[in-house]
């Protein structure tokens, strides 16, 4: 990869685990996993040599900029208010650390595996941004569809995979029953959320406003779905994909330390990273992390947008969440000792990072 600037930070290459090892329910992952997910772990993990995923990535992720650089009249028919723009087309709603709406990323959101989770009105008015339906271009960009549920989908049973081995790991230190496992709380979900992310090409102003800020292109932020699956971002300059023109650009953790580490994983591996519902779930075993991305800089970075896709794996809206006595994620939100549906954790923390209360 060629690279022209040094960063501040360690670059880690984290924790991966061969498709093979995985997909295999004899093989004890415990030892990878807790280097991975467990207290002292960076809260990510890479699976490797999954079959199909290459192609996969590339065919999705080749559409990106595609999907961005639509008419805004075309863009704007994608958009949905009413989930608090949780599904299809946004850009500019967002708003993380400074509260200022984060302008240097587009995204879009979509159920890989169905495309009307429920009809129920209630639910759908109760729970907008889980409950609504997919939004596709169908006539702008048909090939956005097969594209994104079949990646979606793969990155879903790889992550199914990864659930069932948290489980062996977590069980080794507290009792749980089958129906409260990661797994099956994923199995039986409806509500898994897909997210294709555009960031805008940066020019000399944007690393002029940012400075040094290593959340220059996302935000600090920590997922509140059980396990996100992430893809290596694409990079291109004029349509023309390239190598990373910045080394100290990309994907950054705070560790449970408060030390700041640039993390790396291969194209060819899908990462995991623990969402905040797991954590709590698992009662600390398995833990979440801030993480931010940090946007390329100098001469050789101008004019260079990256496109990625994120799967959030998560419960059902109608899922009890019981938190425990101890918490040091959302303390403001006094939630310890709480027993409230995935659904309503889920309203207190988009009332945090949406501009308008629905």
């Amino acid at each position: 990869m060629s690279c022209s600037s040094q960063t501040a930070f360690p670059t880690l290459k984290i924790v991966t685990i061969p498709f093979s090892d995985l997909k295999d329910k004899n093989v004890d992952l415990s030892t990878k996993i807790e280097e991975g997910f467990g207290p002292n772990g960076l809260g990510i993990l890479s699976v490797k040599d999954v079959p199909e995923f290459s192609s996969l990535r590339q065919n999705l992720l080749q559409l990106s900029p595609r999907l961005a650089s639509l008419p805004e009249e075309k863009k704007k028919q994608l958009e949905d208010p009413n989930s608090r723009y949780n599904f299809g087309w946004s850009h500019g709603k967002e708003k993380l650390e400074s509260g200022k709406p984060d302008l240097f990323k587009g995204s879009f959101y979509a159920n890989p595996v169905l495309d009307v989770p429920t009809t129920d009105p209630n639910l759908i008015e109760r729970y907008p941004h889980y409950c609504g339906s997919n939004i596709w271009p169908d006539k702008v960009l048909p090939e956005l569809e097969i594209a994104f549920k079949s990646l979606g989908k793969l990155i879903l049973d790889v992550g199914l995979m990864v659930a069932y081995h948290c489980d062996q790991y977590v069980s080794k230190g507290i009792k749980m029953n089958e129906d409260e496992s990661l797994e099956q709380l994923l199995l039986r979900s409806r509500c898994h959320k897909g997210r294709l992310l555009y960031y805008l090409p940066t020019e000399e102003s944007d690393s002029i406003q940012n400075g040094d800020s290593v959340s220059s292109w996302c935000g600090w932020h920590t997922d509140h779905s059980s396990l996100t699956g992430l893809t290596c971002a694409m990079f291109k300059r004029d349509g023309v994909e390239i190598p990373c023109p910045d080394s100290a650009a990309g994907l950054y953790i705070k560790t449970r330390t408060d030390q700041i580490v640039k993390v790396v994983f291969g194209e060819d591996e899908i990462a995991y990273q623990v969402g905040e519902t797991t954590e709590i779930l698992s009662r600390g075993f398995l833990c979440a992390t801030p993480h931010c991305v940090r946007a390329p800089k100098g001469k050789e970075a101008s004019g260079v947008d990256r496109s990625t896709f994120a799967l959030f794996m998560q419960p059902d809206w109608d899922e009890k969440l019981n938190f425990p006595e101890e918490m040091h994620i959302h303390k403001e939100l006094m939630l310890a000792n709480c027993s409230l549906t995935f659904g309503e954790y889920s309203d207190k923390l988009l009332d945090k990072y949406y501009h308008m209360k629905m």
